[in-house]
């Protein structure tokens, strides 16, 4: 009786619902787990954490004191610190604890990061005026706050020298912003205009057109250039001035006392003696300025706005070239087309092209979009430019193309699957009532096809987005603070390199000289970019839901 109800439950398809649920829940809390380590090790980076003041006793050795953040902490077999040349004796516990601490002030350690054991430190407490200044190079600098000084000479100190650093510290940053402001916007400006004029002489020199006229118009108008930058050159000489007027004095652990400018400092604070509340404030704060900034220290430091600005503009340029090609490419296979063998042979390359390795379609980017294409161009539209190249270069341009090549097939696929959905009858119907077959595909077919096109385009996003290996050759470079869209014509300039999460990824996490402070920056960068592609993602799901509704009822 058991073994016939048992077959009979195997029958009814039972185990196999369970089986499926039962992968898809795995891989439901794997995917949110993985989501779970990286935003704690991420999102965690930028937290004010206390700062340690402790002796650090190693036996036989003097003890030394040890400033810095506790950031890892971890059992390791005594043995392996034993091995590892470390005066650790005999008799003990099996296991002993390593602790990794951000000791900071590069300019005067040998090492940002420096491992410890755990119980040689002696000692231990968090003294509320130990200050984490948060520097423009070299990293943080951890010690004490001796005294404020103003072109060398001291305004505070003590108790009164916080408030008078914090005060001067506001007023750095306003001076930095406007200095940022000149040399990007008004500086930038100039020069483009300046390299527009050189560009016109140059042309109307190949074309035989420059006569003296002409010089005499184009020398007024660089002099016009050249009378605002001294303007804007004297500004940045007098903020300059001001900027570097401010500078402090602080003591390390050991005594060494080191004079700053406040020009190199981006934040001061002691963690010690914040509230929950203020570290709350000072956390968003900081995250903020990981999103809108630009980096610095080789991207181990700052934000990583350029890169989200690339990796959007690049996804949204190659959607709009990817989706009419792919459209009409399936439209003509579906609707066109004879279907005979050359039809099933180019639905077969098609499929076979989305197999196709990424770093290939990098190197024909590069081969044919950059070198042929390009250059073609340069020498028909900018022989002026010449040898300089202007689209003969990877570029944002490029970089979309060849995205798009790479996501074409996926967008052909999934609108030929939706154009072979639309029922014979809704054709027949419309060519019955005298519409032309161009006109039944274009207000018919198309639209009720179109959730499928946008289901293409979701895969072709999934995937583009996230690519690396080949945007490395066609575009994409390590750093390119400039973004590809600003207020000189042509506004949006195409042959302008661009940053990408995925290879700032790559960059920070192998390329980075400080591997210790680059790691929080690679799982903080990995969970924006998952962020970014599902935002993109979530936007095109919508649409294809709403475009699903409005046809549904003609579908039925």
């Amino acid at each position: 009786m058991k073994k016939a109800s048992l077959k009979n439950w195997v029958k009814s398809g039972a185990p196999g619902v369970w089986i499926s649920a039962s992968a898809v829940s795995i891989a439901v809390i794997m995917t949110i787990g993985l989501l779970a380590v990286i935003a704690v090790r991420g999102l965690g980076h930028f937290w004010p954490a206390d700062v340690v003041c402790a002796q650090y006793a190693v036996p036989g050795q003097a003890p030394q004191v040890l400033v810095g953040e506790l950031v890892q902490s971890e059992q390791v077999p005594r043995a392996r610190l034993k091995s590892a040349g470390l005066p650790v004796p005999d008799e003990g516990p099996e296991f002993m604890t390593r602790d990794l601490f951000k000791v900071g002030n590069r300019d005067l350690n040998p090492s940002d990061f420096s491992w410890v054991v755990g119980e040689w430190l002696k000692e231990q407490s968090r003294p509320d005026e130990l200050m984490t200044l948060e520097r423009r190079e070299w990293g943080n600098f951890y010690g004490y706050l001796v005294n404020v000084k103003e072109n060398g000479q001291v305004v505070a100190e003590g108790e009164a020298a916080w408030p008078q650093l914090q005060a001067r510290i506001q007023r750095a940053q306003k001076i930095s912003d406007e200095l940022n402001g000149l040399q990007k916007g008004d500086i930038g400006t100039i020069n483009h205009g300046i390299e527009r004029l050189r560009l016109q002489a140059r042309k109307l020199e190949l074309n035989g057109q420059l006569d003296a006229q002409a010089q005499a118009d184009m020398a007024a108008e660089r002099a016009e250039y050249d009378a605002r930058y001294k303007d804007i050159e004297s500004r940045l000489v007098a903020l300059h001035a001001e900027f570097d007027r401010d500078s402090l004095t602080a003591r390390d652990a050991n005594g060494k006392e080191v004079e700053i400018s406040l020009s190199k400092i981006v934040h001061a604070y002691q963690p010690n003696a914040m509230s929950v509340t203020s570290k709350l404030g000072f956390y968003f704060k900081k995250l903020w300025e990981f999103l809108s900034d630009d980096p610095r220290e080789a991207n181990t430091e700052g934000g990583i706005f350029p890169a989200i600005f690339g990796t959007v503009m690049m996804t949204l340029i190659m959607a709009v070239i990817v989706t009419p090609f792919g459209v009409l490419a399936a439209v003509y296979l579906r609707e066109y087309a004879r279907q005979g063998p050359m039809t099933r042979l180019i639905r077969i390359a098609v499929n076979n092209l989305a197999g196709v390795p990424a770093i290939v379609y990098g190197v024909f980017g590069l081969g044919f979009f950059v070198y042929v294409l390009g250059g073609s161009l340069d020498r028909l539209f900018f022989p002026e430019a010449l040898p300089a190249p202007t689209f003969g270069t990877p570029g944002l341009l490029w970089a979309s193309l060849t995205l798009a090549l790479l996501a074409v097939p996926v967008v052909i696929v999934a609108t030929e699957e939706g154009l072979a959905r639309i029922p014979l009858t809704l054709r027949e119907g419309s060519l019955a009532l005298g519409a032309t077959k161009a006109e039944t595909l274009w207000k018919i077919v198309l639209p009720m096809a179109s959730p499928a096109m946008m289901t293409g385009l979701i895969l072709a996003v999934a995937r583009a987005a996230g690519e690396v290996a080949p945007l490395m050759l066609v575009g994409v470079v390590k750093l390119a603070p400039s973004l590809p869209v600003d207020g000189n014509y042509p506004y949006l300039h195409l042959d302008q390199k661009i940053m990408h999460l995925g290879f700032h990824i790559y960059d920070v996490g192998f390329q980075s000289p400080n591997v210790e402070a680059a790691r929080p920056l690679v799982y903080a960068t990995a969970l924006l970019l998952v962020l970014v592609i599902a935002l993109l993602n979530l936007s095109a799901v919508t649409i294809r839901n709403r475009l699903r509704e409005k046809y549904r009822a003609l579908d039925g």
